[in-house]
């Protein structure tokens, strides 16, 4: 037997989510919750992160959908952040940062392969400014870009497709399936 949906009480919000969507909500919560330890009136935030996600997947959901997936969640999450704790540390905030994003390439919503999806992530960047950053490297290099972004694509890890992979488009899904290849092929010569 598998659970297939989650009903959850974000805040004032009843929502049903996808178990791998609640997992994944369950992971953000628990670090805010950790990141506010110590905060006078933790369960005041808390209630407002809840309702602010709840907020931005049925802002994301379509009207016939009444399942909070993964491909909805992720980019709420994005959209809301990390929680900022006042007199935090950088090195706290990096370390916050580094382990709740993964540098990883993202094939939903990729142009290529995700390399700059998965940089603009990771940084907390604009996608769309980082692939012009991008774009104008590669004309004033005069193409020397293309070595470090092949060499990232072969690099990176991908991030977990969601179900909804019907998102990703013919060259991201043909790089993806190159490089799996290219790196199953190195992982046969070196065995």
């Amino acid at each position: 037997m598998k659970r297939i949906s989650v009903t959850v009480l974000l805040n004032r919000s009843t929502l049903q989510f996808e178990e791998a969507a609640y997992v994944r909500l369950e992971e953000y919560l628990a670090e805010s919750a950790s990141l506010l330890e110590g905060d006078p009136d933790p369960r005041e935030i808390l209630n407002d992160l809840e309702q602010a996600v709840a907020d931005q997947c049925v802002r994301r959901m379509s009207s016939s959908q009444g399942l909070v997936t993964l491909a909805e969640l992720e980019p709420a999450l994005e959209e809301i952040g990390a929680v900022q704790v006042p007199g935090a540390t950088t090195e706290s905030a990096r370390t916050a940062r580094e382990t709740a994003r993964p540098l990883q390439q993202i094939s939903e919503g990729a142009v290529i392969s995700g390399v700059c999806l998965g940089l603009a992530r990771y940084f907390g960047l604009n996608a769309t400014l980082l692939r012009i950053f991008a774009v104008l490297l590669l004309l004033m290099s005069g193409g020397g870009v293309i070595v470090v972004y092949l060499a990232l694509m072969l690099l990176l890890p991908y991030a977990p497709l969601s179900r909804t992979a019907a998102q990703i488009g013919w060259l991201p899904t043909k790089s993806r399936e190159l490089v799996e290849f290219l790196r199953a092929k190195f992982n046969m010569a070196t065995s």
